[in-house]
């Protein structure tokens, strides 16, 4: 997937102005009201949390021995560990297996990974026919367009756009049930299912101790594109490691309550070596692709907490902007919080300058977030490097710096914020409300300012206040 972060601005206004989307972005609120219903039933919930972030932390401490354990027992049991620093990189490598074994039909479960790396554009160059099978990616291949969201790819789409997409590709006659349109993508995909030589699945975790890929899915296509293909590529991020089965335990209990507002999902995979014999399904060959592009810039760095990220969506669900201008303004392939952190961190903060920007720093995230990844506090630190770098408009850092100037010189700053608070008070309308501020139309476009209801500044009112 391309990067358009550069022009976040203009496609979250262009999301503002489309009525469509904005009642497609309505149901975001039902998954943060799933979650608080199942987290209320779950008494040690926060233990949960603290549990799951120390097994996120211990990892990231010692990530390159976590990943060393996982290669050596993957490869004991015939996985294929294959390494890659950049998507393209990846992409190369799944390109070169389909060749070994002239692979020309792949089915996908959901990897975003595989969104990073562009894969499906590179498979279809090869000659290879990718088919996404998870119902909300099968969508946005229909209609030739990127997930909105990491668990729910097409929720900036009604029902009716569906049934329009499905009566144009399908060519049957127009649905208007829910259920009748996932039965008819089942018969659609069901072909693919049987025919297919590749499975290419994402990692939601990987397990140290046994050389586990671990796939959590709700549709159990997971399932198939895993164990039906004579081939089965996962490829994941190598943040993924999770030093044992027990670990994972914990996760799982604080995942699908985060993500879905689930207490457990609906299939858990845990594949294990490709099918050795005796054994009647599963792969013939199985390899895994760990993919860095950009993860181990932030080992040991200021944004190493990022890392802890199971990608659950909580905090995009719990997110006052994303709710408003949905996933695709975002520009790359992770929106809402967790990619406004992580688009500039991997892809660089040269080419996402509105993304730090793009937060009003309430902290639902951060209070949302299954292993407390302090997204604000991350966020701040990224717009600390923008400044830094002189990353930001010459007019904001010059007004920065004058302020600055001003604020070192309290006789100046009175003078000058007493002239401000005067000229604001001749700015309010009937309500006492300032409509436009001369420099600030980016704040009053969209809301309403407070005036000032006397003429003195807040220095001048404590200190008459003062016994």
């Amino acid at each position: 997937m391309q990067v358009h972060s550069m022009h976040f601005k203009s496609r979250a206004r262009a999301a503002l102005a489309d009525p469509q989307l904005q009642r497609g972005l309505a149901k975001v609120d039902g998954f943060a009201q799933k979650r608080a219903e199942v987290v209320s039933l779950a008494g040690d919930f926060e233990l949960w949390r603290t549990a799951g972030t120390a097994i996120r932390d211990r990892v990231l401490e010692n990530l390159d021995v976590w990943i060393e354990q996982f290669e050596r027992e993957a490869t004991r049991r015939g996985v294929a560990v294959l390494y890659a620093e950049t998507g393209e990189e990846a992409a190369g490598l799944v390109l070169e297996i389909c060749a070994r074994h002239g692979l020309k039909k792949a089915i996908k479960s959901k990897s975003m990974l595989s969104e990073e790396a562009q894969l499906n554009r590179a498979l279809e160059t090869a000659g290879v026919r990718p088919v996404e099978t998870d119902l909300g990616e099968y969508v946005c291949q229909l209609s030739e367009e990127p997930p909105s969201h990491i668990i729910a790819p097409i929720i900036h789409k009604t029902k009716e756009d569906v049934a329009l997409l499905f009566e144009a590709k399908h060519g049957r006659p127009r649905l208007s049930r829910a259920e009748e349109m996932t039965r008819e993508a089942r018969e659609m995909l069901r072909p693919h299912f049987l025919s297919a030589d590749l499975g290419i699945s994402g990692g939601n975790f990987l397990i140290a101790e046994t050389g586990s890929v671990v796939v959590v899915t709700n549709e159990g296509n997971g399932r198939m594109v895993t164990t039906l293909p004579r081939v089965h590529i996962a490829i994941t991020g190598i943040e993924k490691i999770v030093p044992t089965l027990e670990d994972l335990s914990v996760l799982m209990r604080i995942l699908p309550r985060s993500a879905t507002g689930q207490e457990i999902s609906n299939y858990l995979t845990v594949a294990t070596g490709a099918r050795a014999p005796g054994e009647h399904d599963g792969p013939e060959h199985m390899v895994v692709i760990l993919v860095d592009n950009g993860r181990t810039r932030l080992v040991g760095s200021d944004l190493q907490e990022m890392l802890r990220c199971i990608r659950c969506g909580a905090c995009m669900n719990h997110c006052p902007v994303y709710q408003t201008v949905g996933g695709h303004a975002y520009g790359w392939v992770y929106p809402g919080p967790m990619g406004a952190v992580i688009t500039p961190a991997f892809m660089g903060l040269e080419n996402a300058l509105d993304l730090p920007q793009a937060s009003t720093f309430c902290g639902r995230c951060e209070s949302v977030c299954p292993v407390k990844i302090p997204l604000p506090n991350l966020l701040r630190k990224l717009r600390e490097q923008q400044v830094e770098r002189r990353l930001r408009p010459w007019g904001e850092m010059l007004a920065l710096r004058l302020w600055s100037w001003a604020a070192r010189h309290p006789g100046i700053y009175a003078l000058v914020t007493a002239i401000a608070v005067r000229c604001l008070r001749t700015l309010r309308n009937n309500e006492g409300m300032i409509g436009a501020i001369p420099f600030g139309s980016g704040w009053t476009r969209s809301r309403f300012l407070p005036a000032p209801r006397s003429g003195r500044t807040f220095r001048a009112l404590y200190a008459r206040s003062r016994p």
